[in-house]
């Protein structure tokens, strides 16, 4: 039994075609297995082609070609800088008609076959928009301050408007104001949220300063986008059909409205409030909140709302965040992202056709004209706002090109469009083109413009030297464990805060609430007991580990700090055994140093402390510093940048007078120094050093690394704290030798010889590196 379906569409010169499907009643969809297909007899057909007759094997070959061939083309375009969306389409392209006109294949052997792989590319689709409402957090909005909300919604509106101008003057038609003029010039001029996030993501700018003002300024032009078509839909439907149907349509939307935002949220809210703080939300909670979605579709459809609304507006209404956003995201996205994205962007690649461009009609002429005024006036909309609020040239331009981008959801836009032949095959292979041209072009050029870590670079100089004694010394402190805490409380302690030199302290720690919390009490109960000489302000981030570097360099210079400490990502136990080791947190302070915003200090905590944070008792500390009657620091003095910033801050806390500070001078027997500036800079400091009745110095000549070692190994007991320079890969006489044995070499030779466990590890290092 056969069912044929057909549909026609008017292009511009007002020729019609026509289009008809025919499929097979009942389908086949479970074959009887290989052997039984292999064993068939009097079959003239070939096995393979067999096996295509049936559904369910033909779409995982379906999905495993396409997988194969996006892989092998991403292989060479990404050498290109070119994104997955781009590969994805041309894999659509080569598996479609352009290549296979007229032939049948594997994967187009039908339309019943195109159709299925399209079920599941379509399905997929749906909960890419959920999860996008997933991710907004709509109070964005209202944080993102008036000149962010001025550019999200002229960066839609202006476009929207000379595309209307121009595709009026360009048009004959009596009846300009229609459902698909609209529909399109609203796609060409609004910005995706998704395909923004997507972009900046893929680019590892998501936590970067022109990452989040494009970011802020997405969210508000989509929700501008969004608000616009609704209300260009229901002008044209009054315009149509009369304004009953719009006032009915109306009252349609706002019932399904009430019932998404005053219904299903409420319910939404009340399951986070049943799941306990810190803990994970019920799968039967994420089961409810999935179903109700995949109902929303059709309710939706019932309520005569706009079907790609539904599950954005589903989405938007689900609290974001920690218990039920983030569990979300991380129970679906992997598969979306994964699976059904390429699955869906690839058949949207295989309805493209350019050989309809040979017979294109007037209104997709006039339609590409109109799209190329809009993406023109968009970027400079989007160039002009940000440079006149004296944002960088190179920025703003890089902001423009990401206001511009285009993507998964333009694409599936036009895919509707063509798919209910609103649209013609020409219409849709001129703005396929458009999609494609952008798309690859954007995140090259973004990419050369902006280079986040170049801003830390140009950032003005701030380092401990350059703090005078009686100024406010400005330092952040990395949070990762409760451990971390007391160890950078000692350090503060130790950098002697007085209301004449002050201390500003900004503490960023992990998101756990009740830990949070508990690190938030605990500073500011330091900056009780040091009240006037300390100020502290505290910071909860989630970053994925690849962007947290960055984050931490943005809080760096929006604080305009002196001095930052990481922890080191190891610790030990008092016998020397590894408690815990964090490679994620080695990452950090590596990509930190490569370029630091700021003198940088890694502190390796000693295991004299025996540390733990509760909700009674904020801090516990055997041996907290501020009852010791000596704290005794020695800083080792080899020469060079590293050295001269250590010196400064270890002087700074010679000042207190529970400190005894000793500095330490390795001198090479020969006398060797391969810099003159280095060595009339390092007398000079030494000599101030000499002066200082407080402090005490100590000349020690070695000739090698392992008498160096050997010193280093008979004073170790006398001290709690040692400060070195980090010299990253600085030969010395000093040290010649010691590098072969070197493991951690991003804190440099002398700072790990006194991490080792073989030294006893009672004492605490602090190894700083300069800006």
């Amino acid at each position: 039994m056969a069912y044929s379906n057909s549909g026609s569409y008017t292009t511009g010169n007002s020729t019609k075609s026509e289009a008809q499907v025919c499929l097979k009643f009942p389908p086949k969809v479970s074959s009887p297995g290989l052997m039984a297909l292999w064993s068939a007899k009097g079959q003239n057909k070939g096995k393979l082609r067999m096996l295509m007759e049936y559904s369910g094997p033909r779409l995982q070959i379906q999905m495993v070609v396409t997988f194969v061939l996006t892989q092998a083309i991403h292989s060479v375009l990404k050498h290109l800088r070119l994104p997955m969306f781009i590969s994805q389409i041309l894999a659509g392209m080569i598996l479609g008609p352009m290549v296979f006109k007229g032939k049948s294949s594997l994967i187009t052997s039908s339309d019943q076959s195109v159709a299925v792989l399209g079920t599941v590319g379509a399905i997929g689709y749906m909960f890419f928009l959920f999860l996008s409402g997933v991710k907004m957090d709509v109070g964005m909005t209202f944080r993102s301050g008036k000149k962010v909300i001025c550019i999200g919604v002229l960066t839609v509106v202006v476009p929207l408007m000379a595309c209307l101008i121009t595709a009026n003057s360009l048009s004959q038609e009596s009846q300009f104001f229609t459902n698909k003029r609209v529909f399109l010039a609203v796609t060409y001029s609004a910005t995706s949220f998704p395909v923004i996030h997507c972009l900046l993501s893929e680019l590892k700018l998501l936590n970067s300063e022109l990452g989040r003002l494009g970011l802020s300024a997405a969210l508000i032009g989509e929700i501008v986008a969004l608000f616009l078509l609704t209300i260009c839909q229901w002008v044209v439907d009054g315009l149509e059909n009369g304004w009953k149907v719009v006032v009915s349509n109306f009252g349609f939307f706002t019932v399904y409205f009430v019932i998404v935002v005053f219904w299903f949220r409420p319910v939404m809210k009340w399951m986070v409030r049943k799941t306990p703080e810190g803990g994970q939300i019920k799968n039967s909670y994420l089961y409810i909140v999935i179903g109700a979605f995949l109902v929303s579709h059709k309710l939706a459809e019932l309520l005569k709302v706009y079907i790609v609304f539904a599950p954005f507006l589903v989405g938007l209404a689900v609290p974001d965040g920690p218990p039920l956003g983030s569990a979300l995201v991380e129970k679906l996205e992997p598969i979306v992202e994964g699976l059904f994205m390429p699955l869906f962007v690839t058949t949207c690649g295989m309805r493209i056709d350019f050989s309809y461009l040979k017979n294109y009609g007037s209104f997709a002429k006039d339609q590409v004209i109109s799209a190329v005024v809009t993406n023109f006036v968009k970027f400079g909309v989007s160039f002009l706002l940000p440079f006149l609020w004296n944002i960088p040239i190179r920025d703003s331009l890089a902001f423009a090109f990401i206001m511009l981008n285009k993507g998964i959801v333009e694409m599936a836009a036009y895919s509707f469009m063509n798919d209910t032949l609103v649209i013609s095959q020409d219409m849709f292979a001129f703005v396929t083109i458009i999609v494609i041209l952008i798309a690859s072009i954007v995140p090259i050029l973004v990419k050369t413009l902006y280079d986040p870590s170049s801003k830390h670079v140009r950032y003005l100089k701030k380092s401990i030297m350059d703090c005078k004694l009686n100024d406010e010394l400005r330092i952040i402190g990395c949070i990762h464990v409760p451990a971390n805490v007391n160890s950078i409380i000692d350090i503060l302690n130790a950098s002697c805060p007085t209301r004449q030199s002050p201390i500003a302290l900004s503490s960023k720690s992990p998101s756990n609430n009740s830990y949070s919390e508990n690190v938030v009490l605990a500073f500011n109960r330091f900056e009780r007991d040091n009240w006037g000489a300390v100020s502290v302000k505290s910071f909860t981030a989630v970053s994925p580990p690849n962007l947290m570097h960055e984050d931490i360099c943005n809080l760096v210079m929006d604080q305009f700090t002196s001095f930052l400490m990481l922890p080191f990502h190891r610790r030990r136990h008092v016998d020397g055994s590894i408690e815990s080791e964090d490679q994620t947190v080695r990452r950090l302070n590596f990509n930190i140093l490569q370029k630091p915003p700021c003198s940088v200090g890694i502190l390796v905590e000693g295991q004299r402390h025996v540390k733990c944070i509760n909700s009674r008792d904020h801090m516990h500390d055997q041996y907290p510093l501020a009852n010791s009657s000596t704290y005794t620091i020695a800083m080792i003095f080899m020469g060079g940048k590293d050295d001269w910033e250590a010196l400064a801050l270890a002087k700074r806390m010679s000042r207190d007078k529970s400190v005894k500070l000793t500095v330490i001078q390795f001198k090479a027997v020969d006398g060797f120094q391969d810099d003159d500036g280095d060595r009339m800079m390092d007398k000079q400091l030494l000599r101030n050093v000499k002066e200082n009745t407080s402090i005490t110095y100590i000349e020690k000549e070695v000739k090698d690394g392992p008498e160096t070692l050997t010193y280093l190994r008979s004073i170790v007991d006398d001290y709690k704290l040692f400060i070195v320079g980090r010299r990253y890969k600085r030969e010395d006489p000093q040290t010649v030798g010691l590098h072969e044995w070197s493991e951690f070499q991003d804190i440099g030779i002398i700072g790990e010889l006194l991490s080792s466990p073989d030294f006893g590890g009672k004492h605490s290092v602090l190894i700083v590196r300069h800006q």
